[in-house]
């Protein structure tokens, strides 16, 4: 039974800077290929750089990063084009780039690869009463190795954004809020938070990919913040915490890897 097919593939070259959207890519072992494969660090504090602390990193999103070729499986990444707020361009290998990125950042930064043994960052928790912190920043730590937050990949279907929109009309939920790596559009496509009932269960897309369904994705202060022409919205994050503890789509781990392809079928086993 096929309960859905590939609407959208995302990628994040850069952690917390917009990313490129796919028509196809390779998943290894960890992932999408070459999905938050680099971050910024804090000189100062060693901590990645991460739109989680929008007190101190107010503009990572008006940053864009993408590959300047496509990633192929078993080869080095290619240079990461990373657009700056001005609308100017500099390349992750060139000699100035940590200093140029620093100087519009306002924090020295210098640019790391995914392989960091226990990588932190800093996350503020916005004044709501349905969060678990108010108005205080954590350290949080990401997996071993990684700039994942929880786990390798983030799957969000279109049914649960209908039922966002359902549930704050005013509010634009749109895909880039939520930063997911597959978009499902679901078969029946009801006003719904389908994935609740993926967990612990199997993801067969197209002829070769299987995913695991690992939990759900607890969101976080990065969905209210603006973004192009989203404007700021704390009710994006308020209505996810009141109707659906937070969670928006949920995180999964690679079994089997292979290429996914915009359009490829979806079928949970």
């Amino acid at each position: 039974m096929t309960d859905g097919a590939v609407l959208t593939l995302w990628r994040y070259p850069l952690k917390s800077m917009q990313g490129e959207e796919l028509n196809a890519s390779h998943f290894n072992d960890f992932g999408l290929l070459g999905d938050r494969a680099f971050a910024l660090v804090d000189v100062e504090t060693g901590k990645v750089v991460s739109a989680k602390n929008p007190r101190k990193w107010p503009d990572l999103f008006i940053f864009r990063a993408m590959f300047t070729a496509p990633p192929e499986p078993g080869e080095p990444l290619p240079p990461v084009a990373v657009t700056l707020p001005d609308g100017s361009r500099i390349s992750s290998d060139d000699a100035r780039f940590a200093e140029i990125v620093s100087a519009v950042l306002g924090r020295r930064v210098m640019l790391a690869a995914a392989g960091a043994p226990r990588p932190t960052l800093e996350e503020y928790w916005p004044d709501m009463a349905e969060l678990d912190h108010q108005d205080t920043v954590t350290d949080e730590a990401m997996p071993a190795g990684t700039f994942f937050d929880l786990a390798g990949v983030h799957v969000l279907t279109t049914s649960t954004i209908n039922r966002l929109r359902e549930l704050h009309p005013r509010g634009r939920f749109e895909v880039r809020r939520f930063r997911p790596n597959i978009v499902v559009q679901a078969t029946d496509d009801v006003a719904d938070f389908t994935e609740n009932k993926w967990l612990d269960r199997r993801v067969h897309i197209g002829d070769e990919v299987v995913l695991e369904i690992t939990g759900p994705c607890p969101r976080c202060v990065m969905t209210t913040l603006p973004q192009g022409d989203l404007p700021k919205d704390r009710e994006i994050l308020r209505t996810a915490a009141r109707y659906n503890d937070v969670n928006v789509g949920v995180y999964a781990e690679v079994r089997q890897i292979g290429m996914v392809r915009r359009g490829d079928a979806v079928s949970l086993a």
